[in-house]
């Protein structure tokens, strides 16, 4: 069995913000910082419209972050074999590669592109867990993929059994 994904969740107090109601699936945390993409965050663009090699495709891409928004990312879920491909799960894959992007597009799977991706320094997403921005969450690949884009962060929090509406503002002080 694949180990479970982390997600963030935020805090329904970070209102006005872009990441109001986001689900940020965590690609790597370290001591050196973080980095995710926002897997919710849906634009008005079809994908058609932003590659040549998606030509007629009317899906709409997603904001991945605010970190080079230039940069697409692509999470899907069949392996291509092409260098350039990261295994997050057996059933969930993710790219910034134009050749394995291709490939997806002709294989038709389920996926999705994101543009631009969501970074923290070293220490920031402790300090803003701590002060009560986001949850931590590990759930599968289809938290990402399966769900409707606009019920993940229901889900999200209905996978961590709580209220989000219950929540004080605010977090965990020591």
């Amino acid at each position: 069995m694949t180990a479970p994904l982390t997600y963030l969740v935020a805090s329904p107090h970070m209102v006005g913000t872009m990441f109001e109601r986001a689900v940020v699936l965590l690609l790597e945390h370290s001591a050196n910082g973080a980095m995710g993409l926002i897997v919710n965050l849906q634009t008005e663009m079809p994908i058609g419209e932003l590659l040549a090699i998606a030509e007629g495709r009317t899906d709409h891409a997603f904001l991945g972050g605010p970190v080079e928004p230039q940069v697409g990312w692509c999470l899907y879920e069949t392996p291509t074999g092409k260098p350039g491909e990261l295994r997050l799960a057996a059933t969930l894959h993710v790219t910034s590669g134009l050749e394995v992007l291709q490939e997806v597009l002709e294989q038709g799977g389920e996926f999705m592109l994101l543009l631009g991706y969501a970074g923290w320094s070293a220490g920031q997403l402790e300090l803003e867990t701590r002060a009560g921005s986001w949850v931590f969450l590990e759930a599968g690949p289809e938290l990402a993929l399966q769900i409707p884009a606009e019920e993940r962060w229901d889900k999200a929090w209905e996978l961590l059994g709580v209220d989000p509406h219950s929540l004080a503002s605010g977090g965990a002080q020591a």
